[in-house]
Order: structure tokens, then C-alpha cells, then sequence
């Protein structure tokens, strides 16, 4: 028997679903949002480090047992510095991150920090001694580490990566995604932290999935264009329970949403696990 949200469904970002009643204002959709899902991945906190009182604010406005995956600033990652942005030292960057994430995990809210990977961060010595530095620089938060380069998976790598990221204590974030070259990784069901344990479905866009001279606009359209079938969720259930053996939570998030279908994937793969849960938000009688 499955302890209450010990598998948590939730999508990325909650801005952009259709879960919403007309005329809803933008400020009350995350509370709108817990009454459908226990777990949401913060996105904007990629493009900037968001002040720590509309972290608190999200934190308040949610139920106890609601959760956040933050995804790291993009600084944090190699992805580079965003046109504007203000020009700090890594240790000031971490150091105003892990303030901003504070309420969340202080309210024992935060399921995790995600560190997403570019494509070009490939299996070198140099960006394993980078990982190790994150790990240090946020020792008391739970890291979450999504690769998106094969090199990682390599035959020679596999097992070694698993292993690494095992000794640090960092969560490996499994991902469901086109296999479109060495920009994409394999689906490896694998548990690296006791605690916890991350999947992301990016959707099987496998013509979309590599930019090809596309805009960046362009790009973000047809990326997650993908809606998954049943058949293809229902692979996932075994591999989800085998997983939870060696996990206390395991977290799955749909990022398949260039075309609204994140949210139904969503419920349609809680669905197929059997689990609803526990201590959503009150939502409003809908009368349609």
C-alpha cells in the first residue's frame, strides 16, 4: 500500500494549462492549480532568481502538502547569462538563490532543485568537478541533475555517472524524450537517492526536438509539441513502481505542453497508477 503522495503527478510551470475557469486572474491561478496537483516545477526561476517574498508568497498559497521542483538559474547550469541580467560572481549567484528558495524549504515544500544541463555539457572531468561544486555550494538543499547529452550514458560512462551522482546524494532526474542524437538521453529507470526520485516527460517530438535552424520562438513550439497515447503512458507504470521500491517519493513531471497536453497527460497517468491525492486545494463547483 502506498503511502499518502508518495507518487506526486504534477506539470512544468502552472501558467499555461487548461485547468482554468474564464477571467481567472494570473495571480490566483497556483492556488487554482493545487486543487488538480500535489506538485508543480517552478520554470521561472530559470530566466531570473525570483525575490524570496513571491517564493514565500507560493509557499503560503498552497496546502501543506502540495511540493515544488525549482529549476535552477540558468547561470547555475552553462546556459549563460540572460541579456540584462545583472553581472555577479558565481558565489553571489548561489548565494541569492539559495535565499530565494528558503521559504520553500524551510516550509519543507521543496522537493528539489533542478539542475538541467545544456545539450553541450557532455562527460568531461571538468563539468563532474563543476557538478560537485553545485553539490557543495547548496549542501542543504535536494539537487536534482537532468543531463541531456549522451556522453553521460555512454557504455563506458553509465554505470560511473549513476555512481557519482549516488555519492553526492543528487537526485537523477530519469527523462522521457525523443532519441534525436547526442542531445538526448535514453530512458534509464534508475534510483539514485533514497529519498526521492524525479521523472520528466518531455514528449517524442523526435523532429522537433534539435533546433535545425529554427528560431528560438519557433523552437519552444514544436519542442514539447507531443501528447502521449495511453499505451505509451502504460509503459511507464511498472517501471514508476519498480522505482518507488528504492525511493520514498517518486515525482513525475509532464513538460509535453507546446500544445496544451501536459495536464491531461497528467491525469491520465495518475489514472493508470490508481493513486489520487491527498490534501489538494478546495476547488470551486464548476457548473459546466
Amino acid at each position: 500500500m502506498l503511502q499518502v503522495n508518495s507518487i506526486q503527478v504534477g506539470v512544468c510551470g502552472w501558467g499555461d494549462h487548461d485547468l482554468y475557469p474564464s477571467g481567472l486572474s494570473s495571480q490566483a491561478k497556483l492556488s487554482h492549480y493545487a486543487g488538480h496537483f500535489p506538485l508543480v516545477e517552478v520554470d521561472s526561476t530559470y530566466h531570473a532568481i525570483q525575490a524570496k517574498e513571491r517564493m514565500a508568497r507560493w509557499t503560503e498559497e498552497t496546502p501543506e502538502t502540495f511540493r515544488f521542483v525549482v529549476k535552477a538559474y540558468r547561470e547555475m547550469t552553462g546556459h549563460g547569462r540572460r541579456e540584462g541580467a545583472p553581472v555577479r560572481s558565481a558565489k553571489a549567484i548561489f548565494q541569492e538563490f539559495r535565499e530565494s528558495v528558503k521559504p520553500m524549504a524551510d516550509a519543507g515544500k521543496l522537493t528539489a532543485v533542478l539542475f538541467q544541463f545544456p545539450p553541450w555539457y557532455d562527460c568531461t572531468s571538468k563539468h563532474v568537478q563543476y557538478i560537485r561544486r553545485c553539490r557543495q555550494a547548496c549542501a542543504d538543499l535536494p539537487l536534482a541533475v537532468e543531463f541531456r547529452n549522451q556522453t553521460w550514458f555512454a557504455p563506458q560512462f553509465r554505470d560511473r555517472t549513476l555512481r557519482f551522482l549516488e555519492d553526492e546524494k543528487l537526485i537523477y532526474v530519469v527523462c522521457d524524450e525523443p532519441q534525436a542524437g547526442v542531445g538526448s538521453v535514453p530512458v534509464i529507470p534508475a534510483v539514485t537517492h533514497s529519498e526521492q526520485a524525479i521523472i520528466r516527460f518531455h514528449g517524442r517530438n523526435t523532429s522537433g526536438w534539435n533546433k535545425a535552424g529554427r528560431s528560438d520562438a519557433h523552437w519552444r513550439d514544436v519542442r514539447y509539441a507531443y501528447r502521449y497515447s495511453e499505451e505509451e503512458l502504460k509503459e511507464w507504470v511498472p517501471r514508476v513502481i519498480k522505482m518507488k521500491e528504492h525511493a520514498e517519493q517518486v515525482s513525475l513531471l509532464f513538460n509535453n505542453n507546446s500544445q496544451g497536453d501536459a495536464a491531461n497527460n497528467a491525469k491520465q497517468m495518475m489514472h493508470l497508477l490508481g493513486i489520487e491525492p491527498k490534501g489538494l486545494a478546495p476547488r470551486q463547483i464548476e457548473m459546466f
